[in-house]
């Protein structure tokens, strides 16, 4: 398993989930939420998969470049 970036885009999440970009970014924005982070700073692959509960390995599959 290699992942060549850190960062999770509302892009990943929709072909992850399956749900729409609107939803998408709104979980990102949950997330952020969360985890206390200001409006400018990205969510990683990490603490996607924590938040989410699906497996750093299965969301490798679906993250692209």
């Amino acid at each position: 398993m290699e992942i060549r970036r850190i960062c999770i885009y509302p892009k990943d999440v929709q072909r992850i989930t399956g749900k729409t970009e609107r939803v998408s970014r709104k979980l990102l924005q949950t997330i952020k939420l969360k985890l206390n982070k200001e409006q400018y700073q990205f969510v990683t692959i990490r603490e996607f998969s924590i938040y989410t509960g699906i497996d750093i390995e299965t969301i490798s599959k679906y993250i692209t470049d």
